[in-house]
């Protein structure tokens, strides 16, 4: 069976690019979120077996959304992807509980590499 996943990004250009990549995986894209607001509504609303979850949205850091993520319980496996770079911030996602972290640009093949390996 397809997992589901919910892409957060607040950029319109970065969440096809996942959706064409994720669906071309087999995976089905059950929701998509533009700011922090709506990821954490919709990831608890949806529970998608995966989220990608942008670092720099518009309301809120995406380490943040991570730490109610963690806080709640939610089930699902989190990818962070991130214009950001640094060695601080991809750790901070990491301990969080992110099971990857993705800088960008980045190519379908390295997308779909680490989602499947969750």
């Amino acid at each position: 069976m397809a997992k589901n996943v919910l892409i957060v990004d607040d950029s319109l250009y970065m969440r096809k690019v996942i959706k064409e990549a994720l669906e071309g995986g087999g995976y089905r894209v059950i929701g998509q979120a533009t700011n922090g607001e709506e990821a954490i509504d919709l990831a608890f609303d949806l529970k998608p077996d995966i989220i990608t979850l942008d670092n720099i949205l518009p309301d809120m850091i995406g380490t943040d959304i991570l730490k109610v993520y963690t806080e709640e319980g939610l089930p699902s496996k989190v990818i962070m992807i991130s214009a950001v770079g640094q060695e601080s911030v991809i750790q901070e996602g990491l301990s969080l509980g992110a099971k990857a972290y993705l800088v960008k640009p980045f190519t379908s093949d390295q997308l779909l590499s680490e989602v499947n390996k969750l």
